[in-house]
């Protein structure tokens, strides 16, 4: 019955974090400007997460639970680390979003 749960319960994570990496990608090949283009790659930490944690319901050993939760918090550590910085660096070098630029035309 366990075997049974964790099969479902890791199936439907990797489904659901498939899922959001994929609509990530098409995001930031669709989305117009730099800042949404950013926004949308974060959503992969969360598809990323859920691919890790379906992994986590699928290992029989301790050591690849260990491995994927300390792959886990590396990638939740340094990927808002990672866009905050460009986000940052972009406003810095003057890229302005897309919105200031025609809401804010006529000024």
């Amino acid at each position: 019955m366990m075997d049974l749960f964790s099969s479902l319960a890791g199936g439907s994570l990797l489904f659901a974090g498939s899922f959001l990496c994929l609509s990530s990608a098409v995001g930031t090949l669709r989305f117009p400007d730099f800042y949404t283009r950013i926004h949308a790659a974060s959503v992969t930490d969360l598809g990323a997460t859920l691919i890790l944690v379906g992994l986590i319901f699928y290992s029989n050993e301790g050591i690849v639970t260990a491995k994927l939760i300390m792959i886990m918090l590396f990638i939740l550590i340094t990927s808002p680390v990672a866009s905050h910085a460009l986000a940052k660096s972009a406003r810095h070098s003057g890229l302005k979003p897309l919105i200031y630029d025609k809401k804010f035309k006529n000024r």
